[in-house]
């Protein structure tokens, strides 16, 4: 078997990101130390000077963003998210992500950190469950009680001192104020999604099936069966909370891991079928040129232009 067929699926990591969209001769580049690829904290209008929109990409490491005054808005696979003043979203390791407009005006605060970071001396698994935010399934965004945010910017304070004030971030000290944070952040969270409802649940459930499964299965009755439900009911659900059908998930999940094959690595059009379970290449073209409106070989060449 060739290098090629089994290459894996990349992800940007903090360094190859910023190169890719800030641009290589940003002076921006100058605020990121020897370490920054595990953590960084800053204040969001240091970094938010993209060059370029950033298309639908994965990072390997979590991004957490809290708006102090503005607007900033970010696509999470196919739903757009809006985050103001005192509010803040979490977007996972590996979960699928997007930006149009990245030259918005507003304030707050960006960290970054592997998720390595959330394992050492004071994490465990048990704990990390208690999360919600950082799961693919989860609900991304809070939004804080005016109370609490005084505690919130105390601790992001703390977290850009850290990462600016010394050579190289003492990262037990990171993981204990993140710590701190997400139990800040979980408070405020089960405020704002207590009232879930069961299509909510098994809609959330769906998405992150959808997302680990996707390369193998596509069938609705398949996803049904793991959520114990029929696919009548599934399919119910899914269209009352995003107004798309079960079948549209699937199809537009398969056309996003599509994407980010055609941009990220250098596999062919046939090893990308194959990636994403449609093994006949002509029949993953079709679908591809009737979803997107462009085959993937140019789709391929136009990120190869931009």
């Amino acid at each position: 078997m060739s290098a090629k067929t089994t290459e894996k699926i990349k992800t940007y990591n903090p360094s190859r990101f910023r190169e890719k969209f800030l641009g290589e001769d940003n002076p921006i580049h100058l605020l990121f130390k020897s370490n920054s690829d595990h953590f960084f904290c800053l204040e969001i209008e240091e970094i938010m000077q993209m060059q370029y929109p950033v298309p639908p990409s994965k990072h390997s490491c979590h991004t957490l963003i809290f708006i102090t005054s503005g607007q900033h808005v970010m696509k999470l696979g196919y739903q757009e998210y809006i985050t103001t003043d005192n509010e803040m979203i979490m977007v996972p390791a590996g979960q699928i992500f997007s930006l149009d407009n990245v030259n918005s005006i507003h304030k707050g605060f960006i960290c970054q950190f592997h998720p390595d970071i959330l394992i050492g001396k004071y994490g465990s698994r048990e704990m990390l469950n208690e999360f919600d935010f950082i799961k693919i399934s989860g609900n991304p965004k809070v939004a804080f009680a005016s109370k609490d945010v005084p505690d919130i910017t105390a601790i992001l304070n703390r977290l850009q001192k850290e990462y600016s004030e010394t050579e190289s971030a003492n990262l037990n000290i990171v993981q204990s104020y993140l710590i701190a944070l997400f139990y800040e952040m979980n408070k405020n969270l089960v405020k704002s999604t207590k009232s879930i409802s069961a299509a909510e649940i098994i809609t959330n459930k769906f998405k992150e099936l959808i997302h680990e499964h996707i390369k193998t299965n596509h069938f609705v009755h398949y996803y049904a069966s793991l959520l114990n439900v029929t696919p009548n009911h599934l399919n119910k659900s899914v269209r009352t909370v995003t107004g798309k059908s079960t079948a549209k998930w699937i199809d537009e999940t398969i056309l996003l891991e599509a994407k980010y094959l055609l941009f990220q690595t250098t596999l062919s059009v046939s090893e990308i079928a194959i990636q994403v379970g449609l093994e006949d290449q002509s029949y993953f073209s079709r679908f591809f040129k009737k979803n997107e409106g462009i085959s993937p070989i140019q789709y391929r060449k136009m990120i190869d232009k931009s």
